[in-house]
């Protein structure tokens, strides 16, 4: 059994291949039901954003796991499945790419908020499905609280940038000034209210906001001073925009070519900006080829999220000593789920006796008080637990050492516990993850 994370992000592949690989909720949840039929795949975790798709998974046999995987990715993108747009790592250096992406060490852009919260999304949803347990559940937890860490011990996150501020910064490395530019919104979502705070904070005068859902169009528009657009009346208003910034949740493009030639005559000339951050992209890419038309999509904000970046190195370092640290912990601690699953079905095993035996004895001792029986009950906890104290100890110094199947199989058959405690233990019995 082993830990492997498969994906991609941008640094493997432009976001015309990351977009095919782009999982919504509900497909999210339609791929894990799947996986979840699958008898090798033991957990597993998808965590997909603008900038990267993984999958985290255990798996019992890892060569036939990753076939399977690797079909179904190539069902999911046909052609454009190509296997070096590809990362594939396993063990420990799964898990430290897991910690990085938490992290914001692994994004687009070093310190960044909003991975932590997709990460913790992705795994919820995980396990809303029933697709994680004792090791994902204490990887990811751990993952989360390294990412809280390195945000408070370090200073990655001073000033810093993110994709809808580096969307901002874009047009106005184009326009110079945006006081006096005509700006339309697209999307109502997380990322548009941040966009549309990042472009009122650099001097925007004038924000139209248009979505799907006008009542959210509106939410918006009213937070900024704005205007909401129909959605239905979108490209009339670019007749007059100089800025399109566009981050919907459409799976398909809503501004087309065919769309911006249209208005094009109408614009007196006027020059045109679109910064498509969406991922799937918003525009079709051949909007780029009209005269007058300046396109840019997620990929082109790497040059502009630069202007931190000596400062940003330095504190990776730190916090990547923090890292090193936390994988030192988590190793420690998977180490003692090994014999957990025993050392919790010995003292089940006890504890019933226990009760079996209190209650006989309460039986025969009808005029006890509550006081007495909470007496008897707390004195033979306490005896429990002296008599476990020895044997537990034994198994938590057993742990992932050479003797721990020996340990194991000896408590397993002095305590009666069953098919040497394997109905308890399940997979949790060859932590071979780190291999």
């Amino acid at each position: 059994m082993q830990l492997i994370v498969l994906g991609l992000n941008h640094k493997t592949a432009p976001v015309e291949i990351r977009e095919r690989f782009n999982f919504s909720q509900d497909r999210t949840v339609r791929v894990l039901r799947r996986l979840r039929n699958n008898d090798n795949l033991n957990e597993a975790v998808l965590l997909s954003t603008c900038n990267r798709t993984e999958l985290y998974m255990v798996l019992e046999d890892p060569a036939a796991g990753l076939h399977f995987i690797r079909t179904l990715l190539r069902h999911l993108a046909g052609e454009q499945y190509k296997p070096d747009y590809f990362y594939n790592l396993t063990g420990i250096n799964c898990v430290r790419h897991l910690f990085k992406v938490a992290s914001s060490l692994d994004s687009l852009i070093i310190g960044e908020g909003q991975i932590l919260s997709q990460i913790k999304n992705a795994y919820h949803l995980s396990r809303s499905c029933g697709m994680t347990d004792t090791l994902f559940n204490t990887l990811f937890n751990r993952a989360i609280a390294v990412g809280k860490r390195v945000r408070t011990e370090t200073k990655i996150a001073y000033s810093s940038v993110s994709v809808s501020s580096a969307a901002v910064d874009l047009a106005i490395d184009v326009v110079g000034d945006l006081t006096k530019s005509n700006i339309l919104v697209l999307g109502a979502g997380r990322m548009s209210e941040l966009t549309a705070r990042h472009l009122i904070d650099k001097g925007a005068k004038t924000i139209f906001v248009s979505n799907r859902n006008l009542s959210h169009a509106q939410e918006l528009a009213e937070k900024f001073n704005g205007t909401a657009i129909p959605y239905n009346e979108f490209m009339h208003q670019a007749i007059t925009s100089d800025i399109i910034i566009t981050s919907t949740g459409a799976p398909h493009y809503v501004i087309t070519e065919q769309g911006v030639r249209d208005i094009i005559p109408k614009r007196s000339g006027k020059p045109l900006i679109l910064v498509d951050i969406a991922v799937p992209r918003d525009v079709d890419p051949l909007v780029g080829d009209i005269e007058g038309v300046t396109l840019y999509n997620i990929d082109d904000l790497e040059g502009v999220v630069d202007m931190n970046k000596n400062f940003r190195s330095s504190e990776a370092k730190v916090a990547e000593a923090i890292i090193d640290e936390e994988i030192t912990a988590l190793k420690e601690r998977l180490r003692y789920l090994t014999m957990r699953p025993v050392m919790v079905q010995l003292h089940e095993k006890m504890n019933f006796l226990r009760q079996k035996v209190l209650k006989r004895a309460f039986a025969k001792l009808p005029n006890l008080t509550d006081k007495e029986r909470r007496i008897i009950d707390i004195m033979t906890q306490r005896l429990e637990h002296k008599f476990l104290r020895e044997p537990m100890t034994a198994m938590n110094s057993a742990a992932g050492t050479a003797d721990e199947e020996r340990y194991r199989d000896m408590i397993c058959e002095l305590f009666l516990l069953n098919d040497s405690g394997e109905d308890y233990i399940g997979d949790e019995n060859k932590f071979d993850y780190w291999d």
